[in-house]
């Protein structure tokens, strides 16, 4: 059985509040911290009671809950659900959408996508080959791509060029490009020969418009609080080593406990949660006594770090299992080199054996991808790697919906079917429950009463 857990967090100004009084009293901060608030959609959102009302008829529907209604009704005005199941049928409607032998499911989320990164361009190329407006233009398309196959919330993990998610982010929700809810880290905090170190390239050649590495506890400060001023949602920060990296191995912890608490106190301040990239045990360890909200990758969990996390009632596990099958498997075809292939291939020996210990356990997890490491798109992907190692199909589907959206603390907007929540609402023919490959073909999209997806409504 899947266990639940559910964190209390103050507002933001308390929050900043309570830190510095910590501080000043010399304690150390609390962990706890509040989200920020879900972007506008950048136009006036419309008063459902003003709005025309459409109804959506399907065979099934999943709520994001765990339950599972058949028929499944929803009935939305403007941007936001008005009522689902029966309830849906008993006010009159304006339109109607009849979607026939579907499933309808609330909008997926991804907690780790790379929407700016263009496939087959690897990140430690991108300083010297490419420009932060490509990164921008590629943004784009792949948050459309990403948008189209279900995916109508990410967090996305940090540019190579620093902030291009920031503004990808803000246009989207200007309305000027179509494309999913977006929280952003706009730069990541890595150590110097780190993970996150794309400077590989002569050491006479500098890129001096990319300051993302940070080394001491002054340093990290500084660049968690740099980050958040040019508009970050959150802070990613590495504490490992990286699989598809030149710079130290995946295994071993890259910052040291205190600068891993630093960042994680300093992005209190702000209200806001840090992730952390982290393979190696150590690493995770780390992360998860500075109090994180999630460890990504999680590659090399050991029993003692499964048992960290089941008593926090805040640091999640966000597993990318998909990554680490195609890498190994066609990572020459996605530019990725031979040495970075061969240390996924030896990862692999940790990552699915770890999930199913996780599955064991009991422990609640976040659906994540690394989507941008392979195609947009590809994100659904995931699903059957984890219902292989041992996740049943409802668990997985609550995980990329209710579960992802309250682990980014947006779980009052997003996450599920409910009367009051955005309509975000995608379809699969046939029932994911049966067959979790479904969620790979998505035939009809809905993002805050849009269609951007298949059949319109019809009066």
């Amino acid at each position: 059985m899947r266990r639940l857990k559910i964190s209390i967090r103050p507002v933001p100004l308390v929050a900043a509040m309570a830190a510095a009084t910590l501080a000043a009293l010399g304690a150390a901060p609390a962990a706890s911290a509040s989200p920020p608030a879900l972007p506008a959609p950048g136009l006036q959102e419309t008063n459902p009671q003003e709005a025309a009302t459409i109804l959506i008829r399907a065979a099934r529907l999943i709520d994001g809950n765990g339950t599972l209604i058949e028929p499944g009704n929803i009935l939305v005005a403007g941007e936001r659900i008005v009522a689902v199941g029966p309830a849906a049928l008993e006010p009159p409607n304006d339109g109607f959408i009849d979607l026939g032998d579907v499933t309808i499911l609330p909008g997926l989320i991804d907690l780790h996508t790379h929407l700016t990164d263009r496939v087959g361009t690897h990140w430690e190329e991108v300083l010297i080959t490419t420009t932060p407006a490509q990164a921008a233009l590629w943004g784009a398309a792949n948050a459309l791509t990403t948008l189209r196959s279900g995916f109508t919330t990410v967090r996305d993990m940090g540019p190579t060029w620093p902030y291009t998610d920031v503004d990808l982010r803000d246009v989207i929700n200007a309305g000027v490009i179509p494309g999913p809810r977006m929280q952003v880290a706009g730069n990541y905090v890595s150590a110097t020969g780190g993970a996150g170190d794309a400077r590989q390239f002569s050491i006479y050649v500098d890129v001096p418009v990319v300051r993302n590495l940070a080394d001491g506890v002054d340093a990290v400060r500084a660049a968690v609080r740099t980050n958040h001023k040019n508009g970050a949602d959150f802070t990613k920060i590495l504490a490992t080593g990286a699989v598809l990296s030149r710079g130290l191995p995946p295994g071993a912890q890259q910052y040291s406990d205190a600068e891993l608490a630093v960042a994680v106190e300093e992005t209190n301040r702000w209200g806001r949660f840090t992730a952390a990239h982290a393979h190696g045990t150590e690493g995770i360890k780390a992360a998860i006594r500075a109090g994180v909200r999630t460890v990504d990758h999680g590659s090399m969990l050991d029993d003692e770090a499964i048992e960290m996390l089941l008593e926090s009632d805040y640091t999640y596990y966000v597993p990318t299992l998909y990554v680490g099958v195609i890498v190994p498997r066609g990572g020459a075809a996605l530019g990725v080199p031979e040495e970075q292939i061969r240390r996924s291939t030896e990862m692999m020996r940790y990552r699915n054996a770890t999930f199913r210990r996780a599955m064991e356990a009991g422990l609640t997890v976040g659906f994540g991808t690394d989507a941008g490491v392979f195609e947009h798109g590809h994100n659904a992907r995931e699903f059957q790697i984890r219902v292989e190692n041992g996740q049943s199909e409802m668990d997985a589907i609550t995980s990329a919906t209710s579960i992802s959206a309250m682990i980014m603390g947006w779980e009052a907007d997003v996450g599920s079917l409910e009367a009051g929540k955005y309509a975000d609402v995608i379809a699969v023919s046939g029932n994911p429950l049966d067959d979790i490959t479904a969620l790979e073909r998505v035939i009809w999209v809905m993002k805050g009463g849009e269609v951007y997806k298949g059949a319109r409504p019809a009066g």
